[in-house]
């Protein structure tokens, strides 16, 4: 088998220095998720705080909640998810849309689904510099036929941040962060730069491939792998069908974390105050006193 290779100055290139398999946990209520940072044996790959590949099916769902501190990157791969908070906003996650919903100073929401069957996603955990943790919230949202896309010798990218391959996606990352998910058809190869300076991972979604070096071991589904130092990455389809995966990556933060559930500050006595806020009502959770999802 022939590789076709897309080319990119990569003169070193990063490899897998960890690999964690993310085993089914549940989550929510009834909700099944597959978590591979933000678990015991990786608490905090800086900047990011959690990535849950997600599985839910009605009545289960992940009813009204907070967010406090970070940012939650939601994007559908199957099936739709009903979104709503307490600002008032309300809409539908359908298959391929991304979601990109900064917390900042305080969210209640509810993400329950929207369609018959099982509905899966990813969400991705952000973390916000100790200036932009309490920001007021906000939104970017992106329809799947509206996601930067782009296709060259055997390889799919959709660029859900950053850029890849010339297509680049419009949102815009307090926390300097790309998100891309490629499509490698058997025989493909990819070299994809990374900023050197940036912590990054690959997460397998579909199929198996090689990261890395080519000696590598074939790496499947629901894995995810740490890359360490380098300008960039490289991959392989070995096989006979196709290999998806996302590959993340950001600058980190470099500052203390202090997380409580659904709220990440940087330190305890900002955790304590953000529990006395959201018990209160105060201080950004004012409308969380009388809010409860409708029924769309």
């Amino acid at each position: 088998m022939t590789d076709a290779q897309v080319s990119c100055e990569i003169s070193e290139p990063r490899m897998v220095t960890r690999k964690f398999l993310a085993r089914p946990q549940h989550e929510g209520v009834g909700a099944i998720v597959r978590r591979s940072i933000g678990r015991f044996e990786l608490r905090y790959f800086d900047p990011f705080l959690a990535l849950d590949e997600f599985s839910v099916t009605a009545p289960a769902g992940f009813p009204d909640h907070p967010h406090r501190g970070f940012e939650t990157v939601t994007y559908m791969l199957q099936g739709s998810m009903t979104h709503e908070d307490f600002e008032g906003q309300k809409g539908i996650i359908g298959p391929g849309d991304v979601q990109w919903m900064t917390a900042g100073r305080g969210i209640v929401h509810s993400e329950m689904p929207a369609s018959q069957g099982t509905q899966k996603g990813l969400q991705l955990w952000i973390n916000l510099s100790s200036k932009q943790k309490m920001i007021e919230p906000k939104y970017q949202e992106i329809s799947g036929k509206d996601i930067a896309e782009a296709t060259e010798d055997g390889i799919n990218v959709r660029v859900i941040a950053g850029e890849a391959l010339g297509a680049k996606s419009p949102i815009y990352t307090r926390t300097p962060t790309m998100y891309l998910d490629f499509t490698l058809k058997p025989g493909a190869h990819l070299q994809q730069p990374i900023p050197t300076s940036w912590n990054a991972f690959v997460y397998v979604l579909e199929g198996e491939g090689v990261f890395g070096i080519p000696q590598s071991s074939p790496v499947t589904t629901h894995h995810l792998l740490l890359l360490g130092h380098g300008d960039g990455v490289e991959a392989w389809n070995r096989s006979t069908k196709p290999l998806r995966f996302i590959l993340v990556g950001g600058e980190p933060l470099g500052e203390p974390v202090v997380q409580l559930g659904p709220f990440v500050m940087n330190t305890q006595e900002e955790i304590d105050r953000t529990i006395y806020d959201f018990d209160n009502c105060i201080n950004g959770f004012e409308k969380a006193r009388h809010w409860r999802r409708s029924d769309f």
